[in-house]
C-alpha cells in the first residue's frame, strides 16, 4: 500500500470540513481531483473509508484509523518543515560554546540569558574548551563557537575580536608586593600563585610573563571558583593574576591590591572563533554583538586601586 503526505492531508480536511466540495477549496484542488484520490486510496487499501450517502460525510471505522494516523503524522511533518525553514532562514541552530578562558563564565552568563530570551528557538549549551582541544572540535562541528585568547593561524575558522583585557596582580594589601608599583617576573618566584585548575599553557601570567623568563614560584594552589582566590588572597595565602574586568566585583574590598604587569603592563585580546560557514548566522552575529555590549559595561567601571 502506497501512502503519501497529501492522502493524509485529503482525508483530514474531508473529516474537518465535512464535505468533498468545502474539503477541495480547502486543499485548492478540484473536487474530481479529490474523488480520485479517495478512490486511489481505498483502492490500495481493498476497504471503504467513508459511509457513503451519509451528510456530513462520514469517516467508516477504517476511515478513522486513517485519520487517526494523519492526526499524529501530519504535526509531526508541519513541525519538521518549520524548523528546517527555520534552520534555513537563521531563527533557529545550535550554539554550543567551548570557553578558554575559565573566569569568563561570570562574563558570559548574562548575555546568555539575553540571548536566549531572543532567539528561544536556539540550542544553547556551554563546554569548558580547558579538557579538549576547543579548536578541534569546532572544525569537527562538536562546538559551534569557541572564547579564546589564543587565535591560531591555519585554522578554517574566522576570530572576531571581542574585547581587549589586561591581566592583574591581586595581592594583600599585607603583602610586600603591595608596596610596589607594578609587579615583575621576578617578583613570583617567593610567591603562593594562586591560579584556576587549568594548564599553565591557558594560563596569562605563565604564557605572557613568567614562562618566557623563565621564573618558577613558590609554590602553585589551584582553586575553582574566582570568589575564592580572592578570599585566599585577602587572607595573604597567596598571590593571584585576574583579568581587570574580573576584578571590578572586588573593587569595594580593601583587603587587596590590584597591580599591573611590568611597567608598561600587559594586553591581551578576546576573540569568538567560528566556522567561516556560521559567521553570518544571524543568530550567532547576535550573539557576538551582545558579548561585546556585555564587556562594555565590564570594562566602564573602575577597578579598585
Amino acid at each position: 500500500m502506497h501512502i503519501e503526505f497529501r492522502h493524509l492531508r485529503t482525508v483530514k480536511a474531508i473529516h474537518d470540513t465535512g464535505g468533498l466540495g468545502r474539503a477541495a477549496d480547502q486543499l485548492n484542488i478540484t473536487q474530481s481531483a479529490l474523488s480520485h484520490q479517495i478512490k486511489f486510496i481505498e483502492d490500495q487499501a481493498g476497504v471503504e473509508l467513508f459511509v457513503r450517502r451519509s451528510k456530513p460525510l462520514r469517516l467508516s471505522a477504517a476511515g478513522q484509523r486513517f485519520l487517526a494516523a494523519a492526526e499524529a503524522i501530519l504535526p509531526q511533518v508541519a513541525a519538521l518543515e518549520a524548523e528546517f525553514d527555520g534552520l534555513v532562514a537563521g531563527r533557529s541552530g545550535r550554539l554550543h560554546i567551548a570557553m578558554e578562558c575559565h573566569a569568563c563564565f561570570e562574563w558570559l552568563l548574562p548575555v546568555l540569558e539575553t540571548f536566549r530570551r531572543a532567539w528561544p528557538s536556539v540550542d544553547i549549551d556551554i563546554r569548558a574548551g580547558l579538557s579538549f582541544d576547543a579548536m578541534a572540535g569546532l572544525r569537527k562541528e562538536e562546538v559551534d563557537l569557541v572564547i579564546t585568547s589564543d587565535p591560531t593561524r591555519g585554522d578554517a575558522a574566522d576570530f572576531v575580536p571581542l574585547f581587549d583585557y589586561h591581566p592583574m596582580l591581586v595581592a594583600s594589601a599585607h603583602n610586600p608586593l603591595a608596596e610596589k608599583p607594578f609587579v615583575s617576573a621576578e617578583d613570583f618566584r617567593g610567591q603562593t600563585l594562586i591560579t584556576y585548575p587549568v594548564d599553565r599553557s591557558k594560563l596569562d601570567i605563565f604564557t605572557q610573563l613568567l614562562t618566557p623568563a623563565g621564573v618558577e614560584p613558590a609554590a602553585l594552589r589551584p582553586v575553582e571558583l574566582t570568589a575564592m582566590i580572592l578570599m585566599l588572597v585577602a587572607s595573604n595565602r597567596g598571590v593571584a593574576v585576574l583579568p581587570d574586568w574580573v576584578l571590578h566585583t572586588a573593587r569595594s574590598k580593601a583587603d587587596f591590591v590590584i597591580r599591573p604587569l611590568t611597567a608598561k603592563g600587559v594586553t591581551r585580546r578576546m576573540f569568538a572563533a567560528t566556522r567561516r560557514d556560521d559567521a553570518t548566522r544571524p543568530f550567532v552575529a547576535h550573539f557576538i554583538r551582545l558579548a561585546r555590549q556585555e564587556a562594555v559595561k565590564l570594562q566602564r567601571a573602575p577597578v579598585m586601586p
